[in-house]
């Protein structure tokens, strides 16, 4: 069958050349031109924050991607998508892609965050500096998949094999190899208007008296990190949100009966926009402060405690702008602290970090600052020596980095403290052991798993949590549950001089379309332009052509 194919072509190649130039060299290309493309991986991306704060603009400015994938390994960045994975992140590859002016940026995250212990540190570390200044560059986060993986997988190996190669090697790789074309759906991100950040009290009311001492308990409910769809703020705050919650539950109880109802009042706050210079606590003071006659705050307050970060670790700091003075409520409290540790939890380490508020910084360094400025005594309890560890804004910061042993720990601890200073049990000569939540009403420890683990399902980002949402609606019910009078507090960015803006197009779909390089297509049209030229060119001079090919193709005259 071979033999006699052969034969046709030869015939046909002898009594018509260029016909079969015409057809045989088309079908040469057919069949040696690339595969079609494959369908598109479709995969969903997170984008960095963006948001201005008291004017200063911060995070990524763009959101649309369109361009090829480069890895930071390939010599030439500008107007590509670098990928990088987590474990190859470092500062310093990420601003190689910003100062070659890169198309965008695109990091690849673990899957199993746990396993990379190392790699999680150092990006916690470098997520403020990311943040620290804008960026006109797009960056995105991903969750790997395999699809993904062999993606960057592909896209490493040919910006990794172009540095060793010469030039005519490297145009011939880029001609034939296969790239990847990243394409987000969306629009440009614009500022969103008119949003509003939703905080939430409630409170038991002492008995005894009309000018009763006021102790505020609060904690920030939002998270924040690099980027708002994967901040999940566990610990930060997390933590804090479920040891108040368990608190108003104890407190209730004891205030239910007349014989534990003491003559303190206790106010419950739980604020937004705590990872944005607690805008939700700003205007919950002003609001209490300033704009009304008859307020808890305007009375006699013995002190404020905010919780935050209290899911791990084995120390307490309870951070102050001004160290209490001996006879005050806020001394009280800090000499109870120490004497249940002493007495109850002594492989906890307690101690007292006092810092002034810095009017000049941008940001204030812990939530009780703001309670601060307006002349009202306020401290901050956390397991964090400084304010200004990864920790507390990091999308690291997941279910696994709070410790539910240790958060009952601490908020026992907590509960016993503050019950021995609203029952005065100090002067009243009661042992510092004496434990007064246990039995029926000791600390559960199943509450406060399922809170965090609620909390910790969905990301709490304030640009994410607005008063329609489940997580402000939740948090009211069991608020509602346990104390009086809760209610809401809204507050909206000033339109002529706003204090904070958020912006939208924060989790996009990105697809990455397999393509060849524009090169291939440039030579390609060469070698079609060619291939017509050299058709041309055989049809203009066919007789002298054909006399050529018959002169050759014609067999010789045996000799007799």
């Amino acid at each position: 069958m071979f033999e006699e194919a052969s034969e046709v072509f030869d015939n046909m190649f002898k009594s018509s050349f260029p016909l079969t130039f015409i057809v045989f060299i088309p079908a040469v290309l057919i069949l040696v031109s690339p595969l079609p493309a494959e369908a598109s991986h479709e995969f969903t991306v997170y984008r960095m924050q963006q948001y201005d704060l008291q004017g200063q603009p911060y995070g990524t400015r763009n959101a649309i991607l369109n361009t090829e994938a480069r890895t930071v390994e390939a010599e030439v960045l500008s107007r590509r998508c670098v990928i990088m994975r987590l474990a190859d992140f470092s500062y310093d590859k990420y601003q190689k892609a910003l100062r070659q002016s890169a198309g965008a940026v695109v990091i690849i995250l673990p899957r199993n965050m746990s396993a990379m212990p190392q790699d999680i540190v150092q990006f916690m570390e470098l997520e403020p500096e990311m943040l620290a200044t804008e960026t006109i560059v797009p960056v995105y986060f991903a969750m790997e998949d395999d699809e993904l993986l062999s993606i960057y997988t592909q896209t490493l190996t040919s910006s990794s094999s172009q540095g060793s190669l010469s030039a005519a090697e490297v145009l011939l790789h880029t001609a034939t190899a296969n790239g990847f074309q990243m394409v987000t759906s969306g629009a440009q991100s614009k500022a969103v208007s008119d949003w509003a950040i939703t905080s939430l009290e409630g409170r038991l009311a002492g008995v005894g008296g009309e000018d009763l001492p006021t102790i505020v308990v609060v904690a920030h409910y939002d998270s924040f990190g690099v980027a708002p769809w994967l901040s999940y703020g566990a610990d930060s705050n997390g933590s804090g949100v479920s040891m108040l919650l368990e608190l108003a539950r104890l407190f209730s109880k004891l205030y239910t009966y007349k014989r534990t109802h003491a003559a303190y009042n206790l106010l419950f706050f739980l604020s937004g926009g705590g990872k944005f210079n607690y805008q939700g606590t700003k205007r919950w003071l002003e609001d209490n402060l300033d704009h009304t006659d008859s307020s808890l705050l305007q009375d006699n307050v013995a002190f404020v405690l905010c919780l935050d970060t209290l899911g791990n670790g084995d120390s307490l700091h309870l951070h102050v702008s001004k160290p209490p003075k001996e006879g005050t409520p806020q001394y009280s409290l800090l000499k109870e602290l120490e004497a249940v540790v002493a007495s109850q939890y002594p492989e906890v380490k307690f101690s007292m970090v006092h810092k002034k508020i810095n009017l000049a910084d941008d940001m204030l360094a812990w939530e009780h600052e703001r309670f601060g400025i307006r002349r009202l005594p306020a401290f901050t309890l956390s397991h964090l020596p400084s304010h200004r560890l990864a920790q507390r804004s990091s999308i690291m910061d997941v279910r696994p980095h709070v410790d539910v042993k240790k958060l009952s720990r601490n908020t026992k601890l907590v509960a016993e403290a503050l019950a021995r200073v609203v029952y005065n049990l100090t002067e009243k000569a009661a042992p510092g052991d004496l434990q007064i939540f246990t039995e029926q009403m000791q600390v559960q420890d199943e509450q406060l798993s399922a809170v965090v683990d609620w909390l910790t399902a969905q990301p709490r980002a304030a640009q994410l949590v607005d008063k329609d949402s489940t997580v402000v609606s939740t948090l009211e019910y069991h608020l509602g549950r346990y104390l009086k009078d809760v209610k809401r507090h809204y507050v909206k960015a000033d339109k002529r001089d706003p204090e904070f803006v958020f912006y939208d197009q924060l989790k996009q779909t990105m697809n990455a379309y397999r393509v060849k390089p524009a090169i291939f297509d440039l030579l390609l049209a060469v070698c079609i332009a060619a291939y017509l030229g050299m058709v041309y060119l055989a049809i203009q001079n066919f007789g002298v052509l054909y006399s050529v090919v018959r002169r050759i193709t014609q067999p010789k005259a045996k000799a007799h």
